[in-house]
């Protein structure tokens, strides 16, 4: 791995710690701001709506926009709406007004859905171009931010220190990363639109990839996953206090467990998936996620629900970072199709969530997650979609003697590239 390629993967290490680091601080902190708001389980499902209608402006707006800009930019913007996002989010609270947490969220949505999609291209790019397994590794980042953010927001809440000090913290150490990995993004990847882009006719017309009936699969399995995933993410420490009677703090600490478990599944993924293969590994995964779902659901012991979160964790960990990578090399256009299945895995972790909300609030937080095991249990039988071994190094790089040109700042927007962004 040339100089260049080593410094661009340790910057989409803190592209993806970021998010992790944001979210988790704010979701320790939803009893607290719950608690300020003076909200019910369904109005902080409305407030979370404003979470959804963020994340599919930018989920919908993301492949044309890195079509039109490369990735970089896109990364950007969206990560500079994250970090705004946490201060509006820490300043609403504060406030007492819903609207305003409402806007930090949508903020965030917007944020987290365009710009990540941007950087899980440049991250299926950078595994072309390796012919290693990166993009589990990658989100083992997101996973790692996820437990720091949480350990300090556990903590956060233990002494009760001010929602609004704590994510406006948060918000500063996110903005020093940033400035240090963004010089290390190339301009231009993905990038397929300009002015010397043109289709002069004589390229062959390409068959669109929602046609192909395995990448759909593939964004079954992604779907399922990252519903898991992000359920977990905005209502598991309420799921705790609500559904099984523990305090704030013990929920924010079984939400921890459950961040750690997603961390040391992805960074731990890749040895299994090299040694026994994409499908056997996600269909562990899901049965593991879907045993764990069940427990916390079905098990009256807050203690047994508390520890069946970890095969909940350990088995959400793999299902979104694998089936992107199977998507990246599962035909031509590589950077389009791990856009449409990114596209699908946002819009189950953003906009899922929510509508767990409500069905919350008529029915409990435990029995609306029997629709989260639901859709976890049909990934069980959807794995063989997601293929066997990643190629070999040589493989990848065979057919991909042009990849190298992704990585210069100035190539023409038209020159070939491994990830094209439409």
């Amino acid at each position: 791995m040339d100089l260049a390629t080593r410094r661009r993967r340790t910057a989409l290490f803190l592209f993806f710690l970021m998010p992790g680091l944001s979210i988790s601080s704010w979701v320790t902190r939803t009893p607290d701001i719950r608690d300020q708001l003076g909200a019910s389980t369904a109005q902080m499902g409305l407030v979370l709506f404003g979470l959804s209608i963020g994340s599919m402006l930018g989920i919908l707006s993301s492949g044309a926009l890195v079509a039109r800009f490369g990735t970089r930019p896109v990364m950007g913007v969206g990560t500079v709406l994250i970090i705004i996002s946490i201060a509006v989010i820490g300043s609403g609270a504060t406030l007492s007004s819903t609207p305003a947490v409402t806007a930090g969220l949508f903020l965030f949505g917007a944020g987290m859905g365009g710009g990540e999609v941007a950087v899980n291209i440049d991250g299926a790019e950078v595994e072309q171009i390796t012919g290693r397994t990166v993009l589990p590794t990658l989100h083992g980042f997101f996973s790692l931010g996820t437990v720091v953010g949480a350990l300090v927001g556990i903590l956060c809440t233990a002494v009760e220190f001010p929602v609004q000090w704590h994510l406006g913290a948060v918000a500063v150490v996110a903005a020093g990363m940033f400035a240090y990995a963004f010089r290390a993004i190339p301009a231009s990847v993905g990038r397929t639109k300009g002015p010397r882009s043109a289709d002069d006719g004589t390229a062959p017309a390409r068959t669109p990839v929602w046609k192909d009936r395995r990448l759909l699969l593939i964004g079954g399995i992604i779907l399922a996953m990252a519903l898991a995933e992000g359920a977990a993410n905005d209502w598991l420490p309420l799921l705790m206090v609500d559904g099984h009677g523990v305090d704030p703090a013990l929920g924010s600490a079984v939400y921890a467990g459950f961040a750690a478990a997603m961390t040391l599944g992805r960074f731990g993924g890749g040895f299994f998936i090299d040694r026994f293969g994409r499908a056997p590994v996600v269909r562990a995964s899901a049965l593991s996620a879907a045993f764990g779902l069940a427990l916390v659901i079905f098990a009256d012991s807050p203690v047994l629900a508390g520890a069946a979160v970890l095969f909940w964790g350990l088995g959400a960990s793999l299902g979104f970072p694998v089936a992107l990578s199977a998507a990246g090399d599962s035909g031509p256009d590589p950077a389009a199709r791990v856009s449409l299945v990114a596209m699908i895995g946002y819009i189950a972790f953003l906009v899922g969530p929510p509508g767990l909300g409500f069905l919350g609030d008529h029915y409990g937080l435990r029995s609306a997650m029997t629709v989260v095991l639901a859709f976890v249990a049909v990934a069980v039988f959807l794995a063989p979609a997601i293929g066997t071994r990643r190629t070999t190094p040589q493989q990848a790089h065979a057919p991909q003697s042009h990849a190298p040109q992704a990585l210069a700042p100035d190539a023409a927007p038209d020159a070939p590239r491994t990830a094209r962004g439409e």
